[in-house]
């Protein structure tokens, strides 16, 4: 067989597939394998007509199709599936050929691989894709880790296939070294969970407390999807609850099961987060709003559990109310946005991966679950200020949070007193006002910690560590 094949893709599931026509589409030549030869027939079947692909039935004529240096593209599941394709197809690479992962694999697997593979001269990218199977086929956003070098032989096939922003710019960009490009894609998947809960959030609010129906609901978010918080998720919610089941006839949102599941990077960005000590409070209320609504066993046993009974809004009030849900919405998602940058940037440290957070907001304009219009301010934030210390330190975010917090704060009272949960509109707002405090009851707990630890304490009237001695005479003494 000649080595005619620009990249191969091995994992030819839906992803898989999708992401192989796109790079044939293109007008590249796709080498095809999969642990069961079947699905690859039936993708040159089925798709043959849309570009070149090189069907292959084993690893090694899989190999032989590629031209040098060879770009092979695993699309399968992560953890063991996927060392099981590396441990198959690396001894059958060279020095120089690359490794490309595009599955959610967890960012430190991503690390141990390339670390492996790179003592083989072998370049490993993990690579976060995002979109779904849409995205795939038509354009993700593309978010590729691993060397310098490896970017050099593969960044343009990727900025070829990826989606395009509103100003043509190709939705990726080359994140970092090693885990880099996976860490990123953890947390936007974690930014993805909150937006999703706070968007469910104010679905809630306006079914609850304003009384309309997911039509009326539908109609408001698309008013919204006009404006400033036009994005993906809020577009799609419109077409959701817009949606009549046709077996029943009722709203679609009332015939769906009210549990949702995840498939494990929401809580990946959460752990992560508290290991770096990165306080994410937002993403970790949705996650845990997911996993409450899945024990359904405890809620039926709650569901007698006092509460207030107050009645929907009058009509005339409704629509005011609805404008004030969008400011809460607006500015939660600010803070959302706010610690997921916050923990790129405490990984790029940590990690010493120099993420450039403008370009990463800049991926993600395009392609991605989580594609908004304000993205492209966010963008414009980082690039016109790389050292932002936060989202809400830029003077135009921290003035439209400002100018919303007043309509925010009447809404979590007014979700209180109606007795309709919004964990993530409250995390976002105690986040807010955590920030601006100027200080925090911390004080009274590292003193706590002191009394039954001797933990120490810092002053804020000389340097040192110091502890009190409580069980004495409670005198101070220096702790260094």
């Amino acid at each position: 067989m000649s080595t005619s094949a620009d990249i191969g893709v091995t994992g030819l599931a839906v992803m898989g597939s999708n992401l192989a026509r796109n790079f044939a589409r293109n007008g590249y030549t796709v080498a095809l394998h999969n642990r069961t030869p079947a699905r690859t027939t039936a993708l040159v079947e089925q798709h043959g007509d849309e570009g070149a692909f090189v069907p292959t039935t084993s690893a090694e004529e899989f190999v032989a199709a590629l031209e040098r240096p060879r770009r092979l593209m695993i699309m399968v599941k992560a953890g063991e599936p996927t060392d099981a394709v590396i441990r198959e197809f690396a001894p059958l690479l060279e020095p120089g050929d690359v490794i490309i992962d595009g599955g959610n694999a967890h960012f430190e697997d991503t690390r141990r691989r390339e670390r492996e593979l790179r003592e083989r001269g072998i370049h490993f990218v993990g690579t976060g894709v995002s979109g779904g199977e849409e995205g795939a086929l038509n354009g993700p956003s593309i978010m590729p880790g691993g060397s310098v070098e490896s970017y050099a032989s593969l960044g343009p096939m990727l900025e070829k296939i990826a989606a395009k922003a509103k100003d043509g710019a190709p939705c990726t960009t080359h994140v970092g070294p090693d885990g880099a490009g996976h860490f990123v894609k953890m947390v936007h998947n974690g930014i993805e969970y909150a937006d999703m809960q706070l968007i469910a959030e104010a679905y809630h609010l306006l079914r609850e407390v304003a009384g309309y129906t997911p039509g009326q609901i539908a109609e408001v978010f698309r008013t919204w999807n006009r404006g400033r918080l036009d994005s993906y998720l809020i577009e799609i919610t419109a077409e959701v609850l817009a949606h009549t089941d046709a077996a029943t006839g009722k709203p679609f949102v009332d015939v769906v099961e009210d549990q949702a599941e995840q498939k494990g990077t929401g809580r990946w960005t959460v752990q992560i987060a508290l290991d770096l000590g990165v306080p994410v409070s937002g993403i970790a209320e949705a996650v845990f709003a997911r996993s409450l609504s899945g024990h359904a066993g405890l809620r039926a046993a709650s569901r007698d559990l006092p509460g207030p009974h107050g009645a929907p809004l009058p009509q005339e009030h409704a629509a005011a109310f609805a404008d004030q849900v969008e400011q809460a919405l607006y500015a939660s998602k600010i803070v959302s946005y706010t610690q997921g940058f916050h923990q790129i940037q405490a990984g790029s440290e940590t990690y010493g991966w120099d993420i450039d957070l403008g370009k990463v907001a800049a991926i993600w304009r395009g392609g991605c679950i989580i594609r908004a219009a304000f993205l492209d301010r966010i963008t414009a934030a980082y690039d016109g200020r790389p050292d932002l210390p936060s989202l809400l330190s830029d003077p135009k975010f921290a003035d439209e949070i400002g100018g919303a917090q007043d309509d925010w704060r009447h809404v979590v009272s007014s979700a209180v007193k109606q007795g309709v949960p919004v964990p993530g509109f409250s995390a976002a707002l105690a986040y807010y006002d955590a920030l601006r405090a100027e200080r925090l009851p911390a004080a009274l707990t590292q003193a706590q910690r002191d009394f039954f630890g001797a933990h120490t304490y810092r002053r804020t009237d000389r340097d040192g560590a110091f502890h009190t001695l409580w069980g004495q005479d409670r005198s101070e003494v220096s702790a260094g």
